[in-house]
């Protein structure tokens, strides 16, 4: 059986958490289908079976009352097609001489409501329309949402002022009336109400929509990364393709100050890379045949010619694109909890503003009054707010992260990271650079450690072996070695400028060669092994001259981010497969007092499960296809960038720089994005607890109500965005 494909559809229409709450539920209907519709992204991520298509999902969503496709070039628009700005503008314009006017009884002249009435029916109609044509749209699906309460608050106040001029005493010459801020009317016109919530609720979702495109940008950003065409090099000729056209195994030349066109490897030439744009990094990288890149960095000042190795989606930017997106169309469970309670509170504002209604007539028998309280208390309890508090804080913190080298793979990740407590973090490639150094040459009586350092690397340089290669790499020239030979596990031996020339184990070196250690080197080998490098002796003519000592060195953040670390309340272990004395030796250069060293792939995998069943909550940080199994069984999976593909694909967050530090900068944001969607939460919740009350007691005007409502949402989204103000480590 063939595995459910995904897809993404934009969704037109939606205005609050409900909306996405019940697409997500007609979705989930069809046989086989999963979904999860996103308000704040405005995005549907569906999983279809095998037999349904993408035209079944569409025509379901178009049957729930709303519009999806496949997704388009973005365009600021609302649900009629109609410039959102040009329609809050207009909408303003005709709503300030109303809203003066009524609220002002100096400036009334005679007949003034009857010069008011025509500007507030235009934007008691066509302004808000768009509140009118949902809730019309949802009353057929038989659902109610926050365009219902907008568009019956509205419909409700200009009705009543309608006949309040046409059949009542409001309409005749000379009539003046008095705004009060708290309550209802002396007088019975509610045409300010109509016109000037309108407008603040336009402004409201003005200001969302510009808000979430923000949000977005850094997704945009990464979209427009990439290059557009490559020169292509086929059959002697360079052809200029399309870079949507270019195929795994092609090869194709890239000039100084282009962008590369693809993943690949160089073939010919040698320059200086700039991925500034996508690691961050603003060191230039110098590349030669044989070294990797990646599409979307700049080439410097020589030409290359790089044969492509992942193209398409399968390239680096577009897996950060695919994770940034799969991130924010994700739900944490509080969403989830906000999204089953807006389902129910628009049906119960409906019904507690028929209470206050009827409980203000029964009670009073003041009409006025009673309308004041049943209008207010369906304008105030619109749940924009409510349904924003979530997805903007997702929002702002998934595209921070993106932007710091933070790639948070799901929504729940978030709050996974919430009661991490300690980290298990892999030594080689995590702590350490992951590739070895010469760090020492100790040289005998009378000998030169350079000289030494040079025979060494002359015999080294054909080895593939990374300790032969760091000692190969510590001379810039070394001579020509003749007679290379390798002795498996022991060493190697060969001819330098007429020298017989042995390096390797000290005890190969004694049995083989008859060559002895002295006192001096055995103190240095001896001191070299202790603090955890590997070291190997180097002879020629029959006497041991020196002794050389590589390791990995350690990377210079991981110190500073072990303190991070510690100082967010979380304990770190090194867990590596490497030797005891190597893996002490570096966690007490880093900090680090706990070492389990020795452990295979599956002891890694026990030692993360150990420590779960103490009732810890585990992160693990790794880059090797060892840590893969690790990574996927811990609370929290922490992959390097730098590391293989399997460890990523198994992590929750990657760290695209591939720094230990980035580890405490995702569990730092984690948890600012936590505190961020708790507080916006709480004050929507408040907010309405708060309003409620006041509006179905008859102690809010409906215009001071609508203008709470909408600046209740703008106060979430902007402090959903002051998480673009995250910083990292230093």
């Amino acid at each position: 059986m063939s595995e459910p494909r995904t897809v993404d559809l934009e969704i037109e229409g939606m205005t609050c958490a409900s909306c996405a709450s019940r697409i997500e539920r007609r979705l989930g209907r069809m046989p086989g289908v999963a979904a999860s519709v996103n308000y704040a992204t405005e995005v549907a991520h569906v999983s279809l079976p095998e037999g349904t298509s993408v035209d079944d999902a569409i025509r379901t969503v178009s049957e729930a009352g709303y519009r999806a496709a496949l997704p388009q070039p973005e365009v600021e628009r609302d649900e009629t097609g109609t410039p959102l700005r040009t329609r809050l503008v207009v909408s303003a314009i005709l709503a300030l001489p109303v809203g003066v006017l009524s609220m002002v009884p100096a400036l009334q002249f005679d007949g003034w409501q009857w010069a008011i009435l025509p500007l507030a029916l235009v934007v008691a109609t066509w302004g808000a329309w768009p509140f009118h044509r949902a809730a019309a749209v949802n009353l057929r699906h038989g659902a109610a949402t926050m365009d219902t309460l907008v568009s019956l608050g509205v419909a409700a106040a200009t009705l009543w002022s309608l006949w309040a001029l046409v059949l009542g005493d409001a309409g005749r010459i000379g009539m003046r009336m008095e705004l009060h801020w708290f309550g209802g009317h002396g007088d019975e016109l509610y045409l300010e109400v109509a016109a000037i919530v309108t407008v603040f609720l336009l402004a409201g979702r003005w200001i969302e929509s510009r808000a979430k495109r923000q949000g977005q940008q850094a997704l945009r950003a990464l979209a427009r990364l990439g290059a557009k065409e490559a020169t292509v090099l086929r059959d002697g000729r360079e052809e200029r393709i399309p870079v949507g056209e270019l195929q795994a195994g092609d090869r194709f030349r890239v000039v100084p100050g282009e962008k590369v066109a693809a993943d690949g490897v160089v073939v010919e030439g040698a320059s200086a890379i700039d991925a500034s744009l996508l690691t961050g990094e603003s060191m230039p990288v110098e590349v030669v045949p044989g070294s990797e890149v990646v599409g979307a960095t700049i080439n410097g000042h020589g030409v290359l010619v790089v044969e492509a190795t992942r193209v398409g989606a399968d390239t680096e930017l577009q897996r950060i694109a695919t994770l940034l997106t799969r991130a924010q169309e994700g739900k944490a469970d509080v969403q989830r909890v906000a999204d089953r309670v807006s389902q129910w509170f628009v049906p119960a504002v409906l019904v507690l503003s028929a209470l206050a209604l009827v409980g203000w007539l029964v009670v009073t028998g003041d009409a006025a009054a009673a309308f004041t309280a049943a209008v207010a208390t369906l304008i105030i309890a619109c749940p924009c707010a409510l349904g924003l508090a979530t997805p903007t804080a997702l929002l702002a913190g998934t595209t921070r992260g993106a932007e710091l080298g933070i790639l948070i793979r799901d929504a729940r990740v978030l709050e996974s990271s919430r009661g991490i407590r300690r980290i298990l973090v892999d030594k080689t490639g995590t702590v350490t650079e992951g590739r070895m150094a010469v760090e020492e040459v100790a040289a005998g009586a009378g000998e030169d450690a350079d000289e030494a350092l040079r025979v060494a690397a002359a015999v080294e340089r054909a080895s593939e072996h990374p300790i032969a290669r760091a000692i190969a790499a510590a001379v810039a020239e070394a001579p020509t070695a003749e007679g290379v030979r390798a002795a498996a596990g022991a060493g190697v031996t060969g001819v330098v400028e007429g020298r017989a020339v042995q390096v390797g184990k000290p005890d190969w070196l004694a049995a083989d060669w008859g060559v002895a250690m002295p006192d001096d080197l055995a103190a240095a080998f001896e001191a070299a092994e202790a603090r955890g490098a590997t070291a190997l002796a180097i002879a020629w003519d029959g006497r041991m001259r020196a002794v050389v000592a590589v390791r990995d060195t350690v990377k210079p953040t991981s110190r500073a981010a072990v303190e991070r670390l510690r100082g967010l309340g979380v304990d770190v272990v090194m867990l590596t497969g490497d030797h005891e004395r190597a893996a002490r030796a570096v966690a007490a250069e880093v900090g680090i007092e706990r070492v389990v060293a020795g452990v295979s792939p599956a002891g890694k995998v026990d030692a993360v499960r150990a420590e779960q069943a103490d009732g810890v909550r585990v992160a693990m940080a790794g880059d090797g296809v060892n840590d893969a199994a690790a990574l996927a069984a811990a609370d929290l999976g922490l992959a390097m960038g730098t590391g293989t593909d399997a460890a990523q694909q198994a992590a929750d967050i990657t760290l695209v720089h591939g720094d230990l530090a980035g580890a405490a900068d995702a569990v730092a944001l984690s948890r600012r994005t936590l505190r961020t969607i708790r507080g916006n939460l709480f004050w929507a919740f408040a907010y309405n607890v708060a309003a409620l009350p006041l509006a179905i007691a008859g102690l809010l005007n409906p215009l001071i109500a609508g203008i709470a409502m909408a600046l209740s949402s703008v106060f979430v989204v902007l402090h959903s965005l002051t998480l673009r103000g995250f910083r990292p480590t230093a």
